[in-house]
Order: structure tokens, then C-alpha cells, then sequence
């Protein structure tokens, strides 16, 4: 297990937020914590404490009031620590090369493939072309619903057709280097961690993937760490002390 750092922007701020509250009407979301300190600063923590394929997301969509302001703090982090980071949010194949020559390690892809509820693979075979395998990371961020996990985009507004499963991860690790995996239902809550999703990923062993979602203790890591067989990283936003939490960041830089 490896600790994979994280910054996310929204409205232009660092900040950490209830991920089951981000809405594209007015610019919304619940906020745990907005930092005094930009991308940049973060993007250089992570660097020196040698904290490689951490990811930023761009939480406001393309063309609304505030994606500038992300995207200009976005790529000053990407600046600050060339090849380090990975982004994702509205990543398609005609902003995806600009990220890579900006000092992206890999760009982070979900609703350009996964639209209408189903796996556009002419999408998804572009944009592998686009970057190259090496360099595209599939987010499979997910949501319950009857009792199966279900795939959302739209900054995880809206649900696919398509459930987080070992058939789903079959299907897609041609396609990418690694999977990212957020558990939007304990999102940015700190209450936990989803037990059943974790337990089905760390059983599927096949390219890397990265856990998010309701880390809140130490105790949640080891538990993770269990429940994933140690085939699972480890993302860790709101529980951080520099993202207001408790948890030591230099505790979690030694995760292994």
C-alpha cells in the first residue's frame, strides 16, 4: 500500500469537500475545509516528501465561471512538481495532451468515456491513442444503489449503467495503467470507509488501484490495508491536519 496524496480544486480554492454534495448549479458544494494555501504549495509538500502519482481534480466543469481559476492553479501544481501528479475533471482528448506537456504523469478519465450510462469505446480508444496506455488512469468512482456500485460522472452527479465489479475491471485495464476509485457516498466525510467495495477490489489483483472515501483514522488505513489483501493505494483528504483532520500527513507519507 502506497499513500497517494490529493488535491482538489473548486472555485479556483484547495479544498476538501463532501463529495455526495457537488452540484454544477451554482457552483455547489459542502465544504470541510477551504485552504489558506494554493495548488502550488501543496504540489510542493508532496515533492519533497518524495510523494510520486497523487492526483489533482478540477472540480468545476469546463466552460462555467470558475474552471479558469482551477485550471490556472492546476497547472501551476503541475509546474511545481513535473511528472508527480496525476489530474483529472473534464479531461478529453482535446485538453488531454496539454496536461501531459504541462507535467501531468497521467490524465484521469471518467465521463469522456462513460456517457448517456454506458462505456463509449470509441472515446476510450481514442484517448488511450491520444496519451498513450501508460499515461491514462480510468476513474471508476462510484455510488451505492440496490445494493451494487455503481459508476457516476458528471463530477459524480450521475449514475451509468455500468456497476464497479471484478467484470467491469476485467474489461477496462487493457485500456489504462491504473484505476482511481473514489466511494462518493462517505466522500470527504471521514465516517469510514466502504468495507464491501474495498474487500471486492483488493480481490481482483490486476493493475494498481487507488482507494478514496472515508478514511478518518489510522485505524481506517489498517482496516483498508486488510480488506484490500494490500493490493490497494490510499488517498487521504479530509482526515489530513493540512486539510483541517487529525491525521498526521507525515504518518501518512510512511503508509507501506
Amino acid at each position: 500500500m502506497r499513500f497517494r496524496p490529493c488535491i482538489d480544486i473548486h472555485n479556483g480554492k484547495v479544498k476538501q469537500i463532501v463529495g455526495g454534495s457537488l452540484k454544477d448549479e451554482m457552483n455547489q458544494a459542502v465544504d470541510n475545509f477551504v485552504s489558506e494555501q494554493d495548488a502550488a504549495w501543496y504540489a510542493r509538500l508532496y515533492k519533497e516528501a518524495g510523494l510520486t502519482g497523487g492526483h489533482i481534480i478540477l472540480l468545476n466543469p469546463e466552460g462555467s465561471a470558475y474552471y479558469g481559476a482551477d485550471l490556472e492553479q492546476a497547472e501551476a501544481a503541475l509546474r511545481e512538481f513535473p511528472g508527480g501528479m496525476m489530474i483529472g475533471g473534464g479531461i478529453h482528448c482535446g485538453n488531454a495532451a496539454h496536461f501531459i506537456e504541462c507535467g501531468a504523469s497521467h490524465v484521469i478519465v471518467t465521463s469522456y468515456v462513460f456517457k448517456n450510462g454506458q462505456i463509449h469505446f470509441d472515446n476510450l480508444k481514442a484517448i488511450e491513442k491520444t496519451v498513450g496506455r501508460s499515461h491514462l488512469v480510468l476513474d471508476l468512482s462510484c455510488r451505492k444503489r440496490n445494493g451494487k456500485y455503481y459508476i457516476v460522472t458528471d463530477r459524480w452527479q450521475k449514475f451509468t449503467d455500468k456497476t464497479v465489479d471484478r467484470e467491469t475491471l476485467d474489461l477496462l485495464a487493457p485500456y489504462c495503467s491504473e484505476f482511481l476509485i473514489h466511494a462518493v457516498d462517505v466522500e470527504g466525510k471521514a465516517s469510514g470507509i466502504e468495507q464491501e467495495l474495498a474487500s471486492m477490489l483488493g480481490s481482483w489483483n490486476g493493475i494498481p488501484i487507488t482507494y478514496a472515501g472515508g478514511v478518518g483514522c489510522k485505524e481506517d488505513v489498517e482496516l483498508l490495508k486488510g480488506l484490500g489483501q494490500n493490493h490497494l493505494d490510499v488517498t487521504i483528504g479530509s482526515a489530513l491536519d493540512i486539510f483541517g483532520g487529525t491525521i498526521s500527513f507525515e504518518w501518512a507519507s510512511k503508509i507501506s
